[in-house]
């Protein structure tokens, strides 16, 4: 069974740093797409990062400020958010795929893991 396992959320004020850190278990994902998404209230789930092989691509929001990475050692794939902003406050989602395309649309992950609240105090 496939299980992805965010952690490293919490609050911080304008202008600070977190990084969320995404297990994976189950099956090896060095080889595939893994992605970050998030979801504010009342808004729809938004992507925010893929990488896959030596590849990423961003969303604009985030371009510059957010760098996703991987470590296939440990089957894990990282968040590192600088500069965060209030607008940034959500839940943050990994997501994985049998694929390496970079896809940006959620539809295209079949795994979710359960998400990490992350909250930025103007």
């Amino acid at each position: 069974q496939v299980q992805l396992v965010e952690s490293g959320g919490g609050l911080v004020q304008a202008g600070g740093s977190l990084r969320l850190s995404c297990a994976a278990s189950g099956r090896t994902f060095s080889s595939a797409a893994m992605g970050w998404f998030r979801q504010a209230p009342g808004k729809e789930r938004e992507f925010v990062a893929v990488i896959s092989g030596g590849r990423v691509v961003y969303a604009d929001s985030v371009k510059g400020r957010f760098t996703i990475s991987r470590d296939n050692a440990k089957n894990t794939v990282y968040l590192q958010m600088n500069s965060l902003k209030p607008e940034d406050t959500a839940v943050y989602y990994c997501a994985g795929r049998s694929g390496t395309v970079l896809h940006t649309t959620r539809t295209h992950y079949d795994y979710w893991g359960q998400g990490t609240q992350v909250t930025v105090s103007s």
